[in-house]
């Protein structure tokens, strides 16, 4: 079944009650129970829901597991999954991650005992050697926020078995219509689903899944423990939002393409992160595991001061922190996304002062082209 026949059918579940072909919201925080020695499927709201159940399933679907967990943010779902993990444990992670996840590894888990060490995933070899005798698991994000560093997904999750480790991915940018991790060797998928599952900038979500019973298990525990979950009304707004995931994605990965392309021409340009490009690092790669480039790439415009007047001027995209919405979304990583990090930082993982991040929506893409033309011409 194509991915996009998949995505109606696993978000268009009707209700065994009323045959209604959109999931109803069930305002409820406790639920009946006729028997006094067995109870129902469901109990309280936090331990499950029919419509967050729907949506739950809906995003396993896509992904290709069996075992799906929505979370009322991102860094909740990231969160509650490395929280599966204990004292004493180690996690190599890539060194591209997102923000919020450099913070809960650097700020929190640390305190707990969950030590990590920040890798290179790109280098094999390196990766291997950073395996200590009490790591449990590899995290990486790819295409990462916002350099969009390319990681070999199936190298990775090869290695991991290899070493009796779990692997975790953070397939937010991609999506599941673009590319699926589960498929390709990964234990855990994560998502901020605030961003292209929901794809309309209203909602906050974060999804887990995995194919693994045991891990299902320990991810429900710690779901159910903290409490975390997503609320019902934002459960359909997510599900009403992944019912155009797959035509929105083809839309604004195609006009991605076309603008790093434009870009990648442009003189006032120093560099541009995007893994549709042949001349990037990660194309081949890429192009072996994912559908396309995606939605989402960065420019670098040579100095801080260039990337505040280019922000300052262009007049389509919205100047805002997140992506993943109809609307395109200029971003400056430095001050918004990895604002956590030091300059220092930021400049080891490739974050330059003059980098911006761009999420391309659903606006014709010659309009786009002609804005960053204006507002890349006051850089002269």
């Amino acid at each position: 079944m194509h991915d996009w026949t998949k995505i109606i059918k696993a978000t268009t579940v009707k209700d065994p009650a009323s045959g209604a072909v959109n999931t109803p919201i069930h305002l409820s925080s406790t639920f009946y129970q006729s028997d006094f020695d067995h109870f129902g499927e469901f109990d309280y709201a936090r331990s499950g829901n029919p419509t967050r159940q729907v949506g739950e399933q809906a995003v396993a679907t896509l992904e290709g597991g069996r075992y799906g967990f929505l979370y009322s943010t991102g860094m909740a779902a990231i969160s509650s999954v490395l929280e599966i993990f204990s004292q004493g444990d180690h996690l190599l992670v890539s060194k591209f991650v997102y923000g919020g996840t450099f913070r809960i590894l650097t700020q929190v888990l640390n305190r707990f005992g969950i030590t990590h060490t920040f890798v290179d995933p790109t280098d094999l070899t390196a990766l291997e050697a950073a395996i200590q005798p009490n790591t449990k698991a590899i995290y990486i994000e790819t295409p990462s926020n916002p350099v969009l560093a390319v990681t070999d997904i199936a190298a990775v999750a090869s290695l991991a078995k290899a070493h009796d480790l779990l692997t975790i991915a953070d397939n937010t940018f991609m999506s599941p219509v673009l590319q699926k991790p589960l498929a390709l060797g990964v234990d855990i998928v994560v998502h901020s689903a605030t961003k292209f599952l929901s794809g309309h900038s209203d909602i906050l979500a974060g999804a887990a899944v995995t194919d693994d019973p045991a891990l299902a298990e320990r991810i429900y525990f710690i779901q159910n423990a903290f409490g975390a979950t997503l609320g019902v009304t934002d459960t359909f707004l997510l599900l009403r939002g992944i019912k155009t995931l797959g035509v929105r994605m083809a839309q604004s990965s195609q006009a991605a393409q076309r603008i790093a392309e434009w870009l990648e021409a442009q003189p006032q340009v120093t560099r541009v992160c995007y893994p549709g490009l042949a001349s990037n690092a990660g194309y081949a790669v890429q192009q072996r595991q994912a559908v396309n480039g995606g939605a989402v790439l960065s420019f670098d415009v040579g100095s801080a001061a260039h990337a505040r007047t280019l922000a300052e001027h262009l007049r389509i995209p919205e100047f805002s922190v997140s992506l993943g919405g109809v609307e395109s979304i200029l971003s400056y990583p430095p001050k918004m996304s990895h604002a956590e990090m030091s300059p220092e930082e930021q400049v080891a993982c490739g974050i330059t002062p003059g980098l911006l991040r761009f999420s391309v929506g659903l606006e014709d893409p010659d309009d786009l082209i002609d804005d960053l033309r204006q507002g890349l011409a006051r850089l002269d």
